[in-house]
């Protein structure tokens, strides 16, 4: 009986070569995640030298600007205060290097002609996780500050929890950083195929409400603070639409 060639199982799949497996991509993630934490241990420390700067003349000047006093109402409640600003000024110090990270992990995914953008993606999402949090320092809370200063009954001193105080400004300033990376996330998106153009600007409407949602879950209960953050919202929005139309035509 002559040898006749089997003909492979149609569903059988030869591993691609340079292809990793789920048990590498395990170890990759696991190595990604163990970089991201030392350069937040190394961005902790950085900030834990400059501490008392951070605090006396950065963090609490808002407070200063707008008159408001600030006090402190548990036994170790600045040891507290002290080891949670250097814990998320070190987050922001690695954004950098996070990011990076993150863009490596996933660049099996990449043709070779879009890995060699990375290091511009990372320079471009630090910049506008900055220029967000810069936005929300130097404009966004002054307005928040105030409002919350002088708002209610002369009768009624408004004095505030220094921990309080800064879990607002650091969750408005994250929040802001974070909602600044919308062109980022919708280059992403485009790039994979989930997010289109076409949608965006169909859903345009429904995109301002999901705005107005998001501005009013970012800020206090400060209406001028809403309309703030919002407004800046609306145009990334829309420059978010040009960035996925450029993309889209260059797939």
């Amino acid at each position: 009986m002559s040898e006749k060639e089997i003909p492979k199982d149609l569903n059988e799949e030869e591993p691609q070569e340079g292809s990793m497996t789920f048990l590498e991509h395990l170890e990759e993630f696991r190595w990604r995640l163990i970089y991201s934490f030392l350069g937040i241990v190394l961005g902790t420390i950085l900030s834990w030298i400059f501490i008392d700067y951070l605090i006396n003349v950065i963090l609490l000047k808002p407070a200063f600007d707008a008159g408001i006093k600030l006090q402190n109402l548990k036994p170790f409640g600045q040891v507290y205060v002290y080891l949670e600003v250097a814990i998320i000024c070190g987050i922001i110090l690695s954004i950098p290097n996070i990011f990076y990270q993150f863009w490596k992990f996933i660049v099996p995914a990449l043709k070779e002609n879009e890995q060699k953008y990375i290091s511009s993606i990372v320079i471009y999402s630090s910049f506008c996780f900055i220029i967000g949090i810069a936005f929300a320092y130097f404009i966004m809370l002054p307005f928040t500050l105030d409002f919350a200063a002088h708002f209610g009954s002369q009768d009624i001193k408004n004095q505030f929890a220094i921990n309080e105080y800064l879990s607002v400004i650091i969750s408005i300033m994250l929040g802001a950083g974070v909602v600044f990376e919308l062109p980022m996330i919708t280059y992403f998106l485009t790039k994979i195929g989930i997010l289109t153009p076409m949608f965006m600007s169909k859903n345009r409407k429904y995109a301002v409400l999901i705005i107005l949602i998001i501005s009013a879950f970012l800020t206090p209960a400060d209406i001028v603070s809403q309309i703030i953050l919002a407004i800046p919202i609306g145009f990334l929005y829309e420059f978010s639409i040009l960035i996925s139309k450029f993309v889209y035509k260059k797939k």
